[in-house]
Parts: structure tokens; C-alpha cells; sequence
């Protein structure tokens, strides 16, 4: 009898140690990792206006989607480091998509691999058959990267999961049969983001599948098919595709039409990631363009991989996006330290026909009017700013060639310039820029005839984003200077300069 007991007992622990092992959750540590021992070094970075995580790495954003007041940004984070690692999904929510609420992790690491990038989708419909109808579940669709076959030197690492809750969003419950896609047998085979296609009554799946775009659909979130693809002669192909993003736009006359994001590394305008855009059509199966030119979401060297929100309320209607604001080029290196990178501001992105065709503007949110404080108009075009972030907004522009110059006491300056159908961010002299050789450059941006009217510079402790004419072109670059930029000069001509002081929004 005691040596069936004893059996018994060993049987039962060993089944515990399994169950413990399929979500790996950080065990109870008695000392600081080392990234956390200096806690306040980089600290003067941590921005004033844009999501981080609180510690360890943060890279692209995820399952973005918007339930029951709530908008969700889940992330891929490495909670044990301040460099890529195992990737777990981070998530905070936020009532106004500015200021955010941190939440625990959302999704572990388990014997099928880490949680890759994806999406988040609410099944209003039950498809599902995870939730109800009066309480639909939220169901994240993500990529499985197992380690242990990419070390092995396996191609088919990559496969597609998804779990579900039933809480909105507080606790996960991974589905007991993924992977709900396997590896057709390709390397780079990730990335899904998945929406509802109403004509057809089906979800639509687009997945990154090394130099093209792949489309899927589903009756119910757990069986697809193969529908179509795109991509493989259109757009850049200096580097693999990530991160797709499809969906319709209607422009200013009323036409619709969809668009289509694909991130690439490297190739991107400036080097290394950066996003393009396609504008065409869908007809419930693949995605189609005429257009040649290759067109990017953001002109600067530090927006990448960002996708839009789910299940934005039809009486909302905005298309709502999120970058992360770094570049594989250096996102290893920049010189915080308890905590690496953050999210773009959130965008609305709107379609405008213009004489060349289609454009994707992106707009500041209208939400973050909460956070500036009272204008102040200023009268010269030399003058001094108190506060450490805030916005310069230059309108009525008259003069074809332009320059800005933010500096500080410590003669470090950022130069912003038109000149000749060309924009110039020049960072060389912006800050500190020696822990990575092509971090410290200036960075050219072609107009290709738009006439600058207005231009919108948000600056945050480690960042600053362009805008001009509400959203043609978009500049979005990571900077770090040593103390904040208060002094501006203004060459050229413009009817009014108004800055606009930007309260804190940091938890930490």
C-alpha cells in the first residue's frame, strides 16, 4: 500500500509540474535583475505623452481593440530584460486612448512557443463558441514561435493560436487545440490580424508570409482556409514583411476604398523598419492594386509595425492606429535602461484623393486636446518655451523654404528644413547618438509638390512627430537630448506660432 501511495503522489506531482509548465510565469526573484538595479538612470527619457511599459522591453503593438468603453493595447514584452526575449503579451486599457491603466500580462510563453504579434477581435456573434451572445468573448488570434525548432533548424517554427476571454480582457484561456493554423512549411509566417467581413458573414485573417500578404477566412475563429494573396510584385522588397493591416477608408467624395499596411525590415525610407501602405480593393478573398508607387505611413525612422483597433463603435467610426516608436536598427541600444521604447501617439487615419492619386493622412487624435494646456502665441521667431513637452504649431505658412531649430542650453539642436520639395530632420547634433553608428544622421523626406501650410511638432522627453497639412506627411523620430528642448528659432514666414504646453500622463 505505501509504495502505491508513493506512486500515487509522484504521479500527481509530476502532472502538477506539467500544468505549472504550459504557461511559463516568472517565479518569485529575490534580487533586482540587473537592468533594474539603476532605476533612475534613463529615467529623464521616459516620455510625458506616449504609453511604455513600466519596465523590461516593449516592441510591437497588439491586439488593439476597443470593448465596452475600454480600448485594449496589448503588446509584445519581455518583462525579465530591457532587450528582446521570451515575448509575452503586455496590455493595458484606457478610457480616452491617451492615458493608460497598466493590467498584468495577458498571455505567456508555453510548450508551443512565445506570443508573437496579432490581434484582438470582441465575437459579437458567438462564433466562436467561447462566450455568448450577452457576454460575446474577446478572442486574441497571434503567432507561435517555438525556439526550440528555429535552433533546430526547422522552417516551420511559426504557427497561428488564439485564446479567449470571457472578463473583458482580464484573464486568458488558451484554446485547447492550437495551433488553429500549422506551417505550410515557410520561414517568416506570422503576424495574423483579423476582422469581421460583414457580406459574407465570415472572419478575414491577413498574415505575413515572408514577401507577401496571405488571406484567410473562418466561419468561427478556429477553422481557415486559404483564400488569397498579395503582394509578391508590389511595394518594397528590401526587407521581410510584417504586420499587415487591412481595411476600408472612405474619402472626402464618398468613395471607398481599402488599404492595405505592410511593415518591412529593413527597407524602410530612412533604413531599417518602416511601414508601407497599398490602396485597392478587397472582394472577400484577396486584395488587389493598380497603383506602382511605393507609399509610406510615416516618413521618419521610428514608426514601425503599428496596426488599428477593432470594433471602434460604428457612431465613432475613426480608423484609430498606434506605432511603436523605435527601429530594429538601434531599439537594442537607445540609452534607457529599466524600460525600453514606447507607443507613437494614437492617430486617425483618413483617405484623401489628391491630383496624384490616393493618399493615407494620419491625424492626431482629437483626444489629445485634454492633455495641452492654454496656447501662447508667440510674436518673434526666436524665443524660449518653459514647459519640457509641448506642441509647436506653425500655420499660414508662406514661405516655400523653412526651418525649425529646437536646442537647449547645452548647444544641442534639432533642425527641421524645407528645401527645394524636400523636408530634412537632421538628429546629428539633437543629443546623444553614440550607441549606434547610423542613429545620429539626417534624414530626407520628399514633398513630391505638396506646399506646406501648416506643420504640427509634438515634442516629448525622447521623441518628436511631424505633421504637415494635417496629416500628408508624417516624421516621427526618437531623439535624446540631455536636457529638454526650450529654446526655438523660426526662419521663414507664418502668420501665427502658438505653443501649446502638454501635461503628463505617466503612472510612474
Amino acid at each position: 500500500m505505501k509504495t502505491n501511495s508513493f506512486k500515487f503522489l509522484f504521479l500527481i506531482a509530476f502532472l502538477m509540474t506539467l500544468l505549472v509548465g504550459c504557461d511559463k510565469k516568472p517565479k518569485t526573484a529575490t534580487e533586482k535583475p540587473s537592468f533594474l538595479k539603476d532605476s533612475i538612470t534613463g529615467e529623464q527619457y521616459r516620455p510625458n505623452f506616449h504609453f511604455t511599459p513600466k519596465t523590461g522591453w516593449m516592441n510591437d503593438p497588439n491586439g488593439m481593440v476597443f470593448y465596452e468603453g475600454e480600448y485594449h493595447l496589448f503588446y509584445q514584452f519581455y518583462p525579465d530584460d530591457n532587450v528582446w526575449g521570451p515575448m509575452h503579451w503586455g496590455h493595458a486599457v484606457s478610457k480616452d486612448i491617451i492615458r493608460w491603466e497598466h493590467l498584468p500580462i495577458a498571455l505567456y510563453p508555453d510548450e508551443l512557443g512565445y506570443i508573437f504579434s496579432g490581434s484582438a477581435v470582441i465575437d459579437w456573434e458567438n462564433t466562436s463558441g467561447f462566450g455568448t451572445k450577452k457576454n460575446s468573448p474577446m478572442v486574441a488570434i497571434f503567432t507561435y514561435h517555438s525556439m526550440e525548432g528555429e535552433k533546430a533548424g526547422t522552417i516551420d517554427f511559426q504557427t497561428q493560436g488564439i485564446a479567449y476571454s470571457i472578463d473583458k480582457g482580464r484573464t486568458w484561456i488558451k484554446y485547447q487545440n492550437n495551433p488553429v493554423i500549422t506551417n505550410p512549411g515557410i520561414k517568416d509566417f506570422r503576424d495574423p490580424k483579423v476582422f469581421w467581413y460583414a457580406k459574407e458573414n465570415k472572419w478575414i485573417m491577413s498574415l505575413a508570409v515572408k514577401n507577401h500578404i496571405a488571406f484567410y477566412s473562418s466561419k468561427d475563429l478556429k477553422s481557415w482556409k486559404l483564400e488569397g494573396q498579395f503582394g509578391a510584385d508590389n511595394g518594397s522588397h528590401d526587407g521581410v514583411w510584417e504586420c499587415p493591416d487591412l481595411f476600408p477608408l472612405i474619402d472626402q467624395n464618398g468613395v471607398e476604398k481599402w488599404v492595405l499596411l505592410v511593415s518591412i525590415n529593413p527597407g524602410g525610407p530612412q533604413g531599417g523598419s518602416a511601414t508601407q501602405y497599398f490602396i485597392g480593393d478587397f472582394d472577400g478573398n484577396t486584395f488587389t492594386t493598380s497603383e506602382k508607387e511605393i507609399k509610406w505611413l510615416d516618413y521618419g525612422a521610428d514608426n514601425y509595425a503599428g496596426i488599428t483597433f477593432s470594433d471602434i463603435p460604428e457612431n465613432d467610426g475613426r480608423r484609430l492606429f498606434m506605432g511603436w516608436l523605435s527601429n530594429w536598427q538601434y531599439a537594442r541600444e537607445v540609452p534607457t535602461y529599466s524600460w525600453r521604447s514606447a507607443m507613437t501617439i494614437p492617430r486617425e487615419l483618413t483617405l484623401q484623393e489628391t491630383e496624384n492619386g490616393y493618399i493615407v493622412n494620419s491625424i492626431p487624435v482629437e483626444e489629445l486636446q485634454s492633455i495641452l494646456s492654454k496656447g501662447i502665441i508667440e510674436k518673434n521667431n526666436e524665443f524660449e518655451v518653459l514647459a519640457a513637452t509641448y506642441l509647436l504649431e506653425i500655420d499660414k505658412i508662406t514661405s516655400e523654404a523653412f526651418s525649425i531649430n529646437l536646442a537647449n542650453r547645452l548647444n544641442e539642436v534639432l533642425k527641421i528644413s524645407v528645401i527645394e520639395d524636400k523636408l530634412f530632420v537632421d538628429r546629428k547634433l539633437a543629443g546623444i547618438g553614440s550607441f549606434n553608428d547610423v542613429f545620429p544622421a539626417i534624414h530626407e523626406v520628399p514633398l513630391n509638390g505638396i506646399r506646406i501650410h501648416k506643420i504640427e511638432v509634438f515634442v516629448d522627453k525622447a521623441s518628436i512627430e511631424i505633421f504637415i497639412n494635417n496629416g500628408e506627411r508624417v516624421i516621427t523620430e526618437l531623439v535624446f537630448p540631455n536636457e529638454p528642448y526650450k529654446s526655438i528659432s523660426i526662419s521663414g514666414d507664418a502668420e501665427l506660432v502658438t505653443i501649446y504646453p502638454i501635461d503628463s500622463i505617466s503612472e510612474n
